[in-house]
């Protein structure tokens, strides 16, 4: 994530929006974000830090479970920004479980959508950052453009 841009940039050049992140090591390794303009949940496949290409399995997903993923996402970038405040210790992530119910449920419930199928596509990011903080209750502070791997 070399480059920081406005919003609107990314967008022409081709970037699409990441709705959700689940997982981030050395760059993001699962969550959801636009392929094509629909939403597809997205998982590293073969991360290696030394390649500068990262390659996922994405496949898509439907209107229910994203709005359950994004309710989940609000519940952790909400917490996330008293975290950052100074408010919130990070034993009170709600992700450890048992800290927030409402989280906990969204867990059980949207991990048979986060399963990649057999015929989930492998493809290629480049991430582009955007302005303003990385963790929006709308969303990243990076946007996606998708390629075939080669």
């Amino acid at each position: 994530m070399a480059e920081t841009r406005d919003e609107q940039q990314p967008a022409a050049d081709g970037f699409e929006r990441v709705h959700v992140e689940l997982a981030w090591y050395d760059g993001p390794r699962e969550g959801i974000a636009d392929v094509d303009g629909v939403p597809h949940y997205f998982l590293s496949h073969d991360f290696d830090p030394a390649d500068a290409a990262d390659e996922y399995l994405v496949w898509p997903v439907d209107e229910t479970a994203v709005a359950l993923e994004r309710e989940q996402w609000e519940i952790f970038a909400r917490w996330n920004s008293r975290y950052e405040a100074g408010t919130a210790a990070l034993d009170t992530h709600p992700g450890q479980g048992g800290i927030d119910g409402r989280y906990d449920e969204l867990t059980a419930r949207l991990a048979p959508h986060r399963q990649a199928p057999a015929d989930a596509r492998r493809l290629v990011a480049e991430l582009r950052s955007v302005d303003g903080p990385r963790y929006r209750i709308d969303g990243v502070g990076y946007r996606v453009r998708w390629s075939p791997r080669s």
